[in-house]
Parts: structure tokens; C-alpha cells; sequence
């Protein structure tokens, strides 16, 4: 059981880590987004989603070049005794980046189907900015928010590439759920392998369901039509 449980408990703390973080810049970034009114804002929307397209392991070295050791953010780390590759603050950072996107764009649309007369209601009404935001703006766009928070939770939860890039397979200090079941299989223990996926499996479906719920059918479709041609 100390195969299962270890990996299982280190992925929900590193997922829970890096949702948060996702979170926290994924809503402020896309309520920027979603009212500067530019060109740019798509372009930035386009960059800031490259995590979501690009392959893990290139995402991962691109990380791994900034943090190790010679890479000039690794190396200003070093001088204050930091150092993130092959720990699980690394493996934070790595589930991090590839989940950003699913706050970003989940987000990004909940703030544009918010009415903005609303908005104009309220601060005709004296609320400032801050008291808009989190008053009328937030609470109107928190069920696609949420949806996509789930969704960048279930993506850190699975992630491997990058994760195994930057934070390497140390058991009990690096080693994930996703990462134990390819040390499992790779050692041809069957029996752990079907129990860590099965233990994956179920967690990433009831997140999945969750966030089925919480995102209403129009805002879901509007997520689509951004992917498509």
C-alpha cells in the first residue's frame, strides 16, 4: 500500500499547490484579457495558452533551462540557497504551467459573457473598481471560474512530462502518481500499475463530471468555438 498512497498523497499536494497558483494568475491575467479591448490581448491569450498545445517534455525543458542550475533564474535562486530542480516545489512549478491555460481560457470567458451593465450599474451606484470586481463581476463569472480551477486540477493531477523533466522520479520526494505508474510498468508490476490508474482514472472522471455541471452548455460552447477554425 506504501506504493499507492505515497505517490497518490505527493500528486494531490502538488496538484493542489499548482491549482492555486494557476488560479490566483489565471483569474487576474484573464480579467485583464477580457477587458483591454487590443488587438494584443489575443495575442498575449495565444502565447499564455502554449502550454495547453506544446508537447510536456518540451514545456519541461524549457522550464529545466530557466531553473537548473546554469539558467540565469536557477542560478539567482542558487544565491539565496533555492534550488527547485528534482524537488517537489519543482514539480509545483512544472504541473503549474501546463494547468495555467485551463484557468485562463475558462476564465477568460466566464468575465466576457458577464454583462457589463451590470458593471456600469454598479459604479453608477458608487462601488469602486475593487468593489465591482468582487462584488458583481466574480461572483456572476465564479461557475465557469470554478469549472475551469477543476479542470486545471485534474491536468496537474495527471501531469508527467514536464513534471518528470524538472522534478525528476525520486520515490517518496518527486515520484507522482503519473510518474509511479510508469516506474511500475516499466518494472512489471502489473498489479500497482492497474491500481495507481484506477486511483487516477476515478479522480480525473469525478472532476471531470463536477466541472460538467458547474459550466453551463453556452459557456461550454463558446470554449469550443475558440479551439475551432
Amino acid at each position: 500500500m506504501t506504493g499507492l498512497w505515497v505517490p497518490l498523497l505527493l500528486s494531490l499536494k502538488v496538484a493542489g499547490w499548482a491549482t492555486l497558483f494557476a488560479a490566483v494568475l489565471g483569474i487576474v491575467i484573464a480579467y485583464g484579457l477580457a477587458r483591454w479591448q487590443s488587438r494584443w490581448s489575443d495575442v498575449i491569450d495565444s502565447i499564455l495558452t502554449l502550454p495547453m498545445v506544446l508537447p510536456p517534455t518540451v514545456m519541461g525543458y524549457y522550464l529545466l533551462v530557466l531553473l537548473g542550475r546554469r539558467g540565469w533564474l536557477g542560478q539567482w535562486l542558487k544565491g539565496f540557497g533555492i534550488e527547485l530542480v528534482f524537488t517537489w516545489q519543482g514539480a509545483v512549478i512544472a504541473a503549474t504551467v501546463v494547468a495555467f491555460p485551463m484557468v485562463l481560457k475558462a476564465a477568460r470567458a466566464a468575465f466576457e459573457d458577464v454583462d457589463q451593465s451590470l458593471e456600469n450599474g454598479a459604479r453608477v451606484l458608487g462601488l469602486g473598481s475593487w468593489a465591482i470586481f468582487f462584488r458583481v463581476t466574480l461572483p456572476l463569472a465564479m461557475r465557469g471560474i470554478l469549472a475551469g480551477v477543476l479542470l486545471a486540477f485534474a491536468r496537474a493531477l495527471g501531469e508527467f512530462g514536464a513534471t518528470l523533466m524538472v522534478a525528476g522520479s525520486i520515490p517518496g520526494r518527486t515520484q507522482t502518481l503519473s510518474i509511479a505508474i510508469y516506474e511500475a510498468v516499466q518494472a512489471g508490476d502489473d498489479a500497482l500499475a492497474n491500481t495507481l490508474v484506477l486511483v487516477t482514472s476515478i479522480t480525473c472522471v469525478a472532476v471531470l463530471l463536477i466541472a460538467s455541471v458547474l459550466v453551463p452548455r453556452r459557456a461550454r460552447m463558446k470554449g469550443l468555438q475558440e479551439f475551432g477554425p
